[in-house]
C-alpha cells in the first residue's frame, strides 16, 4: 500500500543491504526472512497482523532495479517498479499498465509481483502471465546458491528464493487482453497474455485463472483455430470463485480472451 507506514515489533531485525552480493548473503537460505521492496503487499499484511516477521530484508538500496538490453535479450531487475514496464511492448507493457492504479504501479516491484500469491479474496501477481508467455527466466538466490531457471519452474519455489532479475527474448509479436468490469475496480479478475516467438511458436498464459499465473499448453496446441483454442484453455486451468468473479463467469470469459489475443497476434504477424 503506497504511502503506508511500516510498523515493526521492536524485536524484528531489519537488514538493509547495499549491493546485490550483500542482499544474497543476508537472505541466506531464506529461513525467517520477510523480503520487502515496494511494500504494496508486505506492509499491509504486517499492519493487519497477517505477518509477524522475525527479520525483514529491505531491498531499496540493493541495486536490483533497472531495465537493460543485450541484443534481443531484455533483463529487468527485481526491484524495478511496475510503472517502469508500462512502455514496453506487449504483452508486458499493457499488462503492467493494467496493474492496480498509478500509485501502486509507481511503488510495487517486479519481484514482489512475481512472488505474490492470491490475496485476501482477489487474485494478485498480474505480471506472472505476461512473463510466462514471454518464456522468461528468473535469476534468483537461496539454498544451493544463485540459479537461472525458467519462470514456470521457479514459481513452485518462489517463497524460498530471492529474485534478482528476470529476462526474456524479444518476441515477434505480443498481445494482452483482460476482463474489464467496473465491479473489479483496480483488480484483474482474469487476463490472457500471448506471444508469437521469433520461430513462430505461440505461447499463452493467464492470470486470475488459479492461485498464480498459468501456462495454457492445450490452447497453444490449437492456436491455429482460435475457437478450439479458447475451449481447450479450460483444460489448463482450475477456475474458482472469489470476490471478483465466479468460476462459471471466468469459464465463459476465458475463451473470449484467448480469441482476442490470438487475433491480435495474427494481426502482428
Amino acid at each position: 500500500m503506497a504511502g503506508a507506514t511500516l510498523a515493526l515489533d521492536q524485536a524484528t531485525e531489519v537488514l538493509q543491504p547495499g549491493s546485490e552480493d550483500e542482499a544474497i548473503a543476508a537472505f541466506g537460505d531464506g529461513s525467517g526472512i520477510t523480503v520487502l521492496a515496494g511494500g504494496t503487499i508486505v506492509v499491509p499484511e504486517i499492519s493487519y497482523g497477517y505477518r509477524s516477521p522475525e527479520r525483514v530484508l529491505m531491498l531499496t538500496r540493493a541495486g536490483l532495479a533497472g531495465i537493460s538490453r543485450d541484443g534481443s535479450r531484455t533483463t529487468i531487475g527485481a526491484t524495478t517498479t511496475v510503472a517502469e514496464l508500462v512502455d514496453l511492448p506487449a504483452p508486458l507493457g499493457p499488462c503492467a499498465a493494467n496493474v492496480a492504479d498509478v500509485e501502486i504501479r509507481s511503488v510495487g516491484t517486479v519481484g514482489g509481483n512475481l512472488c505474490a500469491g492470491e490475496g485476501q479474496g482477489a487474485p494478485r501477481g498480474d505480471l506472472q502471465g505476461a512473463l510466462l508467455a514471454l518464456g522468461a527466466s528468473v535469476r534468483s538466490a537461496g539454498e544451493g546458491g544463485t540459479t537461472d531457471e525458467p519462470l514456470d519452474e521457479f514459481m513452485a519455489n518462489r517463497r524460498e528464493r530471492l529474485i534478482l532479475s528476470v529476462s526474456f527474448d524479444e518476441p515477434a509479436a505480443g498481445a494482452f487482453a483482460a476482463l474489464d468490469r467496473p465491479h473489479t475496480h483496480d483488480y484483474t479478475a482474469l487476463a490472457v497474455s500471448g506471444v508469437r516467438a521469433q520461430d513462430g511458436t505461440i505461447r499463452l498464459a493467464a492470470t486470475g485463472a488459479g492461485t498464480w499465473g498459468v501456462r495454457l499448453p492445450s490452447a497453444e496446441a490449437k492456436s491455429a483455430d482460435p475457437e478450439a483454442a479458447g475451449l481447450a484453455a479450460l483444460d489448463d486451468v482450475e477456475l474458482h470463485d472469489d470476490a471478483l468473479a465466479s468460476a462459471w463467469y471466468r469459464a465463459k470469459v476465458l475463451p473470449v480472451l484467448i480469441r482476442r489475443v490470438l487475433a491480435e497476434l495474427e494481426e502482428g504477424a
